[in-house]
């Protein structure tokens, strides 16, 4: 099957922990790899963010990239990039309308690839796919006047829900957020990301540690939001601990980072800095070892999309306590794969994860109980293969390609 894949601002090539780079850039990039793989035609259509990046990128993973030229060749924060979404569909749709390759079926990922996707199937007849990866009602409820996001975010999200011809949700949370909005559930695919099981599984090389401390490990984008620092409030909870936080610019770079200042300031007056180490990006062939270096996983962000760090602990054997939000509330199996708490709560975080460690079987179960879960639940090629079927089933709405005036 011929399938495009619309990914405006996170590309599958980009380096992780760079500015808006993080989950959807991974998912994007497994995915399209797991659907080559089985068989499908991919092609990933993301915006030329330079001038020296050329038109198209052949994967070593078997899908191509193509750099589309919608707005200035630099880098654009994803919260400024909608004025380009008119001139991104547009150049779809003439490649799509008038070259030798048109896809089967569009999946969009993020709400202004949608915009973009909508816009070129409309005038090429291509059924198209939307997965929202976030959405701007649940940004607004928890960052208020701090959200960045473009006026009219939410209304086009929701027209959007109800223009495409399916909808792939990632979890229960979002399914209940969108059905609020007004998306009918029967537009609705609830189809889960998976987790690369070659890079990330429970044997391999281990990163440095002290195994005289308990490591607690921390992944993720240097913002508020991810909550790091409610994780360094819950640390003087925790005596003798280490956490360790991967994300955000490289090692070299923190120094001039303001979160990461910010954290560092923190920790100072929660009396825990000698325990808290700040390590920055890692390549993620890397992070295996990071994660299997640690005792437990703590992921504690205000709301999470999805998420897939927890995912990733898991299939390297670690327990995680989580915060109760997203699709953490899915992947982590309260009392049984790690612990749930509430968000936003150093306290009990600090307590549950005090508890944990001090329970060698605890852990040990949660560890085992994850790594099956993963197994059985979370590969990419299980996505990629309950994604086949819902490809299929917008593939047979295919439209007549209208007339172009």
């Amino acid at each position: 099957m011929r399938i495009a894949m619309i990914s405006e601002h996170a590309s599958p090539l980009a380096v992780l922990g760079e500015e808006d780079a993080g989950g959807q850039n991974t998912h994007v990039a497994e995915l399209a790899a797991a659907l080559a793989g089985e068989g499908h035609d991919v092609r990933v259509y993301t915006r030329r963010d330079s001038p020296s990046v050329p038109e198209q990128v052949a994967s070593p993973d078997g899908y191509q990239v193509h750099h589309v030229p919608a707005g200035p060749a630099q880098r654009v924060p994803k919260d400024d990039l909608l004025p380009y979404m008119a001139e991104f569909g547009g150049w779809l749709a003439d490649r799509w309308g008038h070259g030798d390759w048109t896809p089967q079926v569009a999946h969009a990922h993020f709400w202004m690839s949608g915009l973009a996707t909508v816009h070129a199937a409309r005038r090429t007849g291509v059924p198209v796919v939307l997965t929202y990866h976030a959405l701007g009602s649940v940004k607004r409820r928890h960052q208020g006047a701090r959200d960045t996001s473009p006026p009219g975010r939410i209304g086009y999200e929701r027209a959007l829900g109800r223009a495409v011809d399916r909808v792939v949700v990632q979890c229960e949370d979002e399914v209940a957020e969108l059905v609020r909005m007004g998306v009918p559930r029967s537009r609705m695919a609830l189809v889960p990301s998976g987790v690369n099981q070659q890079v990330f599984r429970p044997d391999g090389p281990v990163a440095p540690r002290d195994p005289a401390r308990p490591r607690i490990l921390t992944v993720g984008r240097m913002v508020e939001r991810k909550g790091f620092l409610e994780v360094v409030r819950a640390m003087p909870a925790v005596p003798e601990a280490e956490c360790v936080v991967v994300g955000g610019p490289p090692a070299e770079l923190l120094a001039a980072d303001s979160f990461a200042r910010r954290l560092r300031a923190l920790a100072e007056s929660c009396g825990v800095a000698d325990r808290v180490k700040l390590v920055g990006a890692v390549p993620r062939e890397e992070m295996g070892a990071w994660y299997r270096s640690a005792d437990v996983l703590v992921a504690a962000p205000w709301y999470e999309p999805f998420g897939l760090t927890p995912l990733e602990a898991m299939a390297c054997g670690v327990p995680v306590v989580g915060t109760n939000v997203g699709g953490i509330a899915d992947t982590v199996v309260d009392g049984l794969t790690g612990d749930l708490v509430p968000p936003r709560d150093p306290r009990t975080l600090g307590t549950t994860i005090r508890r944990l460690l001090t329970d060698n079987v605890r852990r040990f179960a949660y560890a085992t109980a994850a790594l099956d879960r993963i197994r059985s639940r979370y590969s990419w090629r299980r996505c990629a293969e309950q994604l086949g079927a819902v490809y299929a089933s917008v593939g047979a709405l295919s439209r007549p390609t209208p007339a172009v005036a």
